[in-house]
């Protein structure tokens, strides 16, 4: 993993990611920081269901655990605030937590309601370069102490598939849908119909973000549906609306290197 620097002012601004270890990486995805600088404005932030769970860090707040959200979350970023995360896959929450991850959906917890002994590790009395190297090693902990569920974690990878039926799914991974169902609110904290439309609409943001093939228009919604394994651009647009709160031209825009005054996160 890239060495995170331990000075708060050696962070750069803005959202940014680095891999986890690569022992690590079967159930961690990254770990992130939002840094937003001393002496400009607050700015707002835009936070998108990604199907993941994050183990979080704030001067002064200590840990708390953001559980996978099912639309968008709108959060100020004050000036000269760091945040710092732990990211989750899909199919690592609920083991690592140890809690049924659907008891977190949409949720902003203190780590200290779930695992109080933890949460003495990680006080927001703590400097940012501590916090990130304390936080990293808790979540390693956890995922060596959890309980992880194989057959939901391979559910998971092939609903990744918009094509995928998840009735197909369930019998390849050997599960009846309820079976699944089940298994998947308590390891991802939603079913695996909701958890394919989010992969799907994480498909859609990353291509967004990316831009189209050369030779096609970056703001060419219906080919970038398309990509995404959307039906058509009315698909997009519903799905859109619904885990963004916004149209996927608005989205666009605000994405875009032009705009100014707001974060977009994840």
């Amino acid at each position: 993993m890239a060495a995170l620097p331990v000075g708060v002012r050696d962070l750069p601004p803005g959202y940014t990611e680095w891999p986890a270890p690569a022992e690590l990486r079967h159930a961690i995805a990254c770990l992130w920081t939002q840094v937003t600088p001393d002496g400009g404005p607050d700015r707002d932030a835009l936070v998108l269901p990604d199907a993941c769970s994050d183990l979080i860090w704030e001067p002064g707040r200590g840990a708390y655990v953001a559980g996978p959200d099912t639309g968008p979350v709108r959060t100020v970023m004050r000036a000269g605030s760091i945040v710092i995360g732990v990211r989750f896959l899909p199919s690592a929450g609920g083991p690592t937590l140890g809690v049924p991850l659907s008891e977190l959906r949409d949720q902003r917890v203190d780590l200290e309601d779930l695992r109080r002994r933890d949460a003495r590790r990680l006080p927001g009395s703590l400097d940012p370069g501590t916090a990130a190297s304390r936080a990293l090693d808790l979540a390693a902990a956890l995922v060596a102490d959890g309980n992880p569920d194989p057959a939901t974690a391979r559910a998971a990878v092939l609903l990744a598939d918009p094509r995928a039926r998840a009735e197909d799914v369930a019998a390849e991974v050997g599960l009846s849908m309820r079976q699944l169902r089940r298994r998947c609110h308590a390891v991802v904290g939603y079913g695996p119909k909701t958890l394919q439309r989010v992969l799907r609409f994480r498909r859609f943001v990353a291509r967004l973000d990316a831009g189209l093939p050369r030779g096609r228009d970056a703001h060419d919604l219906a080919a970038l549906a398309a990509l995404a394994g959307y039906a058509d651009q009315a698909h997009l647009t519903r799905e859109c609306r619904a885990l963004a709160g916004l149209t996927p031209a608005a989205l666009a825009r605000l994405r875009g290197p032009a705009v100014s005054g707001v974060a977009a996160q994840r």
